[in-house]
């Protein structure tokens, strides 16, 4: 039998590098790696259907599972995780020094529902106790193409303030003239790195998210990888071939990191990076599988959920294919 062609849409990162590279190869399939360096881009070409498989936003994947119509199945692999707590940035006279202070403020978003935006509202919820509803949640505009009004309709039903920007204006210069008075988002603002009008509300947020992970275990899950439905019901192999495959490809990355003979990365002092991360981590942050991640998934359904943008209840094993731990 001829082995199925894939054609993979993803971000390369250095866990991905042995399979973008053909060092891996997954068994049945003809993959083709086309590596895109915007998340945006990669979620948007998914959605047109140019990749049998590749990277999605978890919180897009999880939404769409929701209302029952997702042209996807998901398998529990996860490329990209972000600790977000860094991401929360304030103009220096808004008079925020403290999560609570966002209550009553105008905190721009480049779109409410994206994951990122989902995982940063959630710790302000639950960690700090931050009413989000009091929160003047502004939009980008023009609407970005994977932008859910729908979802956000039922944020707006759940009496989350939503308004658009429409002043033709970027947050970044918003956020400096203190139009708006903080910005959540999946980077952090150019105006962060180089005016005294912009502060991050946690500058400690590296001691923070440590704690953070010491206490939950919670290493927030940005993307997941997906396999078109109908892919997947011709050809269900796949999806283990693939979850094999890149898991592979993960611990060949993970091996060749801890080689200290050279640095395989530009950071000089990436070998005590390496002791710090086998110190809270147990040496494995990016660990696949959906026992492994149970807890940190559920935690962002809950958010999603908290913030009206989920349709119907989404379970675990529902949403992710039975492969892997």
């Amino acid at each position: 039998m001829p082995n199925v062609p894939i054609t993979f849409g993803c971000g390369l990162y250095d866990r991905l590098v042995p399979l973008f590279s053909g060092e891996v190869r997954p068994e049945g399939i003809d993959l083709t790696f086309v590596p895109i360096d915007t998340p945006a881009d990669v979620f948007r070409r998914m959605l047109e259907g140019e990749f049998q498989a590749g990277e999605m936003s978890s919180s897009d994947y999880l939404r769409r599972t929701s209302r029952g119509e997702c042209p996807f199945v998901a398998i529990p692999v996860f490329p990209s995780r972000v600790f977000r707590h860094g991401m929360i940035c304030v103009n220096r006279d808004a008079g925020i020094a403290t999560p609570k202070d966002l209550e009553g403020k105008r905190v721009g978003v480049p779109a409410f529902a994206m994951t990122a935006a989902v995982w940063i509202r959630g710790l302000l919820q639950r960690e700090y106790g931050v009413d989000l509803t009091t929160i003047r949640w502004v939009q980008d505009a023009p609407l970005r193409a994977m932008s859910d009004d729908a979802a956000t309709r039922r944020a707006l039903a759940a009496k989350f303030s939503i308004e658009v920007n429409e002043t033709g204006e970027s947050f970044e210069a918003l956020l400096v003239e203190g139009a708006i008075d903080a910005f959540i988002g999946a980077d952090i603002p150019q105006p962060m790195r180089v005016s005294s009008h912009v502060l991050r509300l946690f500058p400690n947020y590296k001691e923070l998210e440590q704690e953070y992970y010491r206490r939950t275990k919670i290493f927030p899950i940005m993307h997941t990888v997906v396999i078109r439905r109908d892919v997947y019901e011709r050809h269900p192999f796949v999806a283990k071939s693939l979850y094999d495959a890149l898991d592979r490809s993960r611990e060949i990355a993970r091996s060749k990191m801890r080689y200290m003979g050279t640095l395989r990365y530009m950071l000089p002092w990436m070998i005590a990076e390496i002791e710090e991360l086998d110190a809270i981590f147990d040496g494995d942050p990016f660990v696949y599988g959906l026992a492994s991640n149970r807890t940190t998934l559920e935690t962002a359904l809950g958010y999603l959920r908290d913030q009206a943008l989920l349709v119907h209840p989404v379970s675990l094993d529902e949403a992710f294919v039975p492969v892997g731990g």
